[in-house]
Parts: structure tokens; C-alpha cells; sequence
């Protein structure tokens, strides 16, 4: 079990998509490209983030996505990358886990492990995260 904890917050910083595929037809498939900015436990402004988006309907769907965080982490200056699995359901909710890509860290975060997530409801504009993690 990891033996710390963070919380905090990110905001979007710029959302580029792309649809993939026949405009209108459902399912579809979309990609996009995001930058957040990450306070709390993890300090990283600026992140690079891409998803890849299966709309079932207008509103409802899957996503995957790779996220780049750079900063620092409980003051740990350094860097990893997390990979993303989540929903987006009809009442605006967005729900995500994410979880270290192995062998990711950097610098003081070389070595780092762990998994956390977030639920964002439509129209916040700060998102609350969780993180639970150890360094080896």
C-alpha cells in the first residue's frame, strides 16, 4: 500500500480537440490535446496531456489519455507521466483514475509508483485529485 497521500487541484489551461471519422455519426471518435495546471501535492504547471475520446453519444463516453507532469511532488522536484482511464456520463460528470507509467520518474521522482483520480462536475472550473504514491 503507498505510504503518502496528496490532494489538490488542477484547471485546464487550453482544450484542443479533434473528431476523427464522419461528422454526426455516433459512436465517433475524437483526440485532443490539453494543458492543466496542477496545485497541491503536485505542484506542475503546464502539463502536456493527449487524449483519445469514444463518444457513444453527444454527451456520454470513454476516454484514454497520457499526461506529462513536470514540477514537483510533496516538494520532490521532478517529473512522471500518468496514464488515464475514464468517463464522461449524461449529468455532466467526468470521472478518471490515473496511475504511474512505470520506470516514468525523473530527477528526486525517479523511482516514483502510485495511482490516483479526480471527479469533475460539469462547470467547476478547479478540479480536485488524489494520489497516493511511494518512491523506491
Amino acid at each position: 500500500m503507498p505510504a503518502h497521500h496528496v490532494t489538490g487541484h488542477f484547471t485546464y489551461a487550453s482544450w484542443e480537440e479533434h473528431a476523427a471519422g464522419p461528422d454526426g455519426a455516433l459512436p465517433r471518435i475524437a483526440r485532443a490535446s490539453v494543458v492543466n495546471s496542477f496545485s497541491g501535492g503536485i505542484e506542475a504547471a503546464g502539463t502536456v496531456c493527449t487524449y483519445a475520446i469514444a463518444y457513444l453519444t453527444a454527451t456520454t463516453g470513454t476516454f484514454t489519455g497520457l499526461q506529462l507532469l513536470t514540477g514537483a511532488l510533496d516538494g520532490r522536484r521532478g517529473g512522471f507521466a500518468v496514464e488515464e482511464r475514464g468517463t464522461f456520463e449524461e449529468d455532466g460528470t467526468t470521472r478518471c483514475a490515473f496511475e504511474v507509467v512505470p520506470g516514468s520518474g525523473s530527477g528526486a521522482l525517479a523511482g516514483l509508483r502510485g495511482s490516483g483520480g479526480f471527479v469533475h462536475r460539469q462547470g467547476e472550473a478547479s478540479v480536485p485529485y488524489t494520489f497516493a504514491y511511494e518512491l523506491h
